[in-house]
């Protein structure tokens, strides 16, 4: 996926077990971040994150959805030990992975963390990636505060 890209046609189900289509996001900003696991020190980090500003992003307008080969109830206990506002989905057969190009880390041993940020017309704005879980958040919102201007 490059700058510019549209959000690709994805229907994967949430931590409530119901649908969610990635274009619903669409109409409004969206920050899009793929993490290897949940209740990992790591992605437990980046989640945190995430929750503690997502009141900045709302204040821009947008949306944040976390998405991993977790199942449902795994984001459903996730989601509710961290208290997380936003969507988690699951993407168990790796079709969202794919489509929007994620690579593996540590010589293919761990799905890798990347995030995307689409503008509210669903066209990717920036994609970043790094295994440091801490870089991804404040990465998302300077580019979101930015594309505002």
């Amino acid at each position: 996926m490059e700058t510019g890209d549209h959000i690709p046609e994805i229907r994967l189900k949430d931590q409530r077990g119901e649908d969610f289509q990635l274009q619903q996001l669409i109409g409004k900003p969206a920050v899009i971040y793929f993490y290897p696991k949940n209740f990992t020190p790591g992605c437990t980090k980046e989640a945190c994150n995430f929750r503690d500003s997502y009141q900045d992003f709302q204040d821009l307008g947008a949306e944040v959805v976390g998405i991993s080969s977790d199942s449902e109830s795994s984001h459903q206990k996730f989601a509710g030990k961290l208290n997380l506002p936003f969507i988690l989905l699951s993407d168990s057969d790796k079709k969202a992975r794919k489509s929007f190009g994620v690579k593996s880390s540590l010589l293919g041993m761990l799905p890798g963390r990347e995030t995307f940020v689409f503008d509210g017309e669903g066209k990717l704005l920036h994609r970043f990636n790094s295994m440091n879980a801490q870089r991804h958040m404040p990465e998302a919102l300077a580019v979101l505060k930015k594309d505002r201007r």
